[in-house]
């Protein structure tokens, strides 16, 4: 298994989890020779006064770190450890995409507005990421905004309806054949027929939720199990009016669980969700955590592929999607703005080995990720970039705005995108800065790190160091544990990108330094099949070398 593959696979079980913040960086290619500078005086000695974001302030203006909410509310011991070495921190994933969008296209940003309150009380700056990119999007609700402009073809048949007795028609008085309601726990509630129904029946289930319970299961209707295959998307329909703004979630629960919470308003409409079945005799679950009268009928679970469709041209698919993409940023712009005063607006733009635009010609989104990776350069072409600084530039004049990419430290990537920024500038993009995520290694080699920081210096724009990590077990090797020297390495190779940053960057355009994490055990790159220690903190918060060689560095050592 390559290293792309392995930290796909570790990316999807951490996230899982929650156990990890999240790099947009999923491969690092080994480079050839190891640094040659040794860092003076580590193993022995270390100068350890003063911190970082302290030491840093001559050099540069913001020293951060990548965080997550999870620890930042948990632990005020690491808390107070962040909040010493930096002034600035990068949310992991708590601004992305599918953190805040949901399968019915509502926004939450609960979690992020409570780590946003966490940091700004501790006076920390907050940078935002990320506002489009190809991974870590809801595509299930992406996806679905392109399915539900297929449009049937007259007098076509339709797709069978998989799911028995969705008209709520069988049955007598309050019960309903094929569907068991249950009201429980903290809840009160009931079920009744009405004759109010949306499919030319004569009844239709009414929900009435007196009291919420305290979990949404404790009024709901499960249905019958019905035959699918497994891994395969399919549309699930009902029609439901409400008596005020309410919730209904779908849930698909059998072996597995699967989600989507719908917002009801009063008067009928129909509600869809496009879900990808990861079990072959699943059951169709109403649940209820609002209060409200919800009246649900003509639910139907259907296969897409198997009915006759007229596709929506590719200017109609390109103008959902690119309403999508404006109303994420806009939105998210607009509720942060003169609160986070720094965007990555585009991330990851450009495809590995030969440095093109990523788009599905370049780059085939993997079975196990369709559910949060959408190519939107697929749909909006080149243009998507463009749009994506625009929108934000419209939404927040003030704010800087950065593109940022990974691998950078190999001249194909680096003088493709620096191509791409020309192109994107020359069309009228405001584009601020580069972020070069340094995903770097104990190979990395001195000339490669000084390439990339003379040809983003020469662009005139701000330059970046956004996402700073050392990998030591580049092998991925299950018993790994680092040794003396490539601890020491590893922290020579802390020091020399400081230096060489401050080297080959003008002052003027030097943004700052963002490490991707604090502690190794929170590193994305640390897996349990492939344990790695890439970051300056050990799990107890005690400093590592990497830590003495990088404040060497801006102490000018």
């Amino acid at each position: 298994m390559n290293n792309k593959v392995l930290a796909q696979v570790a990316l999807a079980i951490f996230t899982a989890f929650g156990l990890t913040v999240s790099s947009c960086k999923k491969d690092a290619v080994p480079l050839t020779n190891t640094p040659t500078d040794t860092v003076k005086n580590i193993a022995t000695k270390p100068d350890t006064t003063g911190t970082l974001i302290g030491n840093a302030g001559a050099a540069f203006p913001n020293m951060g770190f990548a965080v997550l909410y999870g620890t930042m509310s948990s632990n005020p011991t690491y808390l107070a450890a962040v909040k010493r070495e930096a002034n600035y921190v990068t949310f992991g994933n708590e601004l992305k995409n599918a953190s805040i969008v949901k399968n019915d296209g509502s926004f939450d940003y609960t979690t992020a507005d409570a780590l946003l309150a966490i940091c700004t009380n501790n006076g920390l700056n907050v940078f935002g990421h990320t506002l489009c990119w190809y991974s870590q999007q809801n595509a299930v609700y992406l996806n679905g905004l392109i399915s539900a402009l297929n449009k049937p073809v007259t007098g076509a048949p339709k797709p069978a309806n998989l799911l028995s007795y969705g008209d709520f028609e069988a049955g007598a008085g309050s019960t309903f054949t094929g569907w068991t309601n249950l009201a429980g726990g903290t809840a009160t509630g009931s079920f009744s027929a009405v004759a109010d129904d949306n499919d030319g029946g004569s009844r239709a289930m009414q929900v009435t939720v007196n009291t919420p319970g305290a979990n949404a299961y404790d009024i709901q209707s499960i249905g019958t199990a019905f035959s699918v295959t497994a891994g395969k998307t399919y549309q699930v329909s009902a029609s439901i009016k409400s008596s005020g703004t309410g919730t209904v979630r779908m849930v698909m629960q059998n072996t597995g669980y699967q989600q989507t919470d719908l917002k009801t308003n009063p008067g009928w409409a129909t509600y869809t969700w496009n879900v990808t079945i990861n079990e072959t005799s699943p059951i169709l679950r109403f649940n209820f955590p609002d209060a409200g009268v919800y009246v649900i009928d003509n639910v139907t679970v259907v296969d897409p592929a198997t009915g006759t469709y007229v596709a929506p041209t590719k200017a109609q698919t390109a103008a959902v999607i690119d309403t999508a993409l404006k109303t994420f940023i806009t939105t998210t712009v607009k509720r942060y703005k003169g609160k986070i005063k720094a965007w990555d607006v585009v991330n990851e733009p450009m495809s590995d080995g030969n440095g093109a635009l990523r788009d599905s010609a370049n780059y085939t989104i993997p079975a196990a990720n369709t559910g949060n990776q959408f190519l939107w350069a697929h749909y909006l072409g080149r243009a998507f970039a463009l749009k994506a600084f625009q929108y934000a530039k419209a939404t927040d004049a003030s704010a800087l705005l950065f593109i940022n990419e990974y691998n950078l430290e190999y001249n194909f990537k680096l003088d493709s995108l620096i191509g791409y920024v020309k192109e994107l500038k020359a069309k009228g993009a405001q584009i601020d800065g580069i972020g070069t995520q340094m995903h770097i290694n104990l190979q990395t080699t001195q000339a490669s790190i000084d390439n990339e920081f003379v040809k983003l210096a020469a662009t005139g724009l701000m330059v970046r160091v956004s996402e700073l990590d050392v990998t030591m077990n580049s092998s991925k090797t299950a018993s790994f544990s680092p040794t003396s020297a490539q601890l020491a390495a590893q922290a020579a190779m802390y020091k020399y990108v400081v230096q060489s940053y401050l080297k080959n960057v003008p002052k003027a355009q030097r943004f700052g330094i963002t490490v991707w994490g604090l502690t190794d055990n929170e590193s994305w790159l640390n897996i349990p099949s492939a344990p790695d220690y890439p970051l300056l903190f050990n799990q107890n918060l005690s400093k590592k070398a990497a830590y003495y060689g990088f404040l060497e560095a801006l102490k000018g050592i």
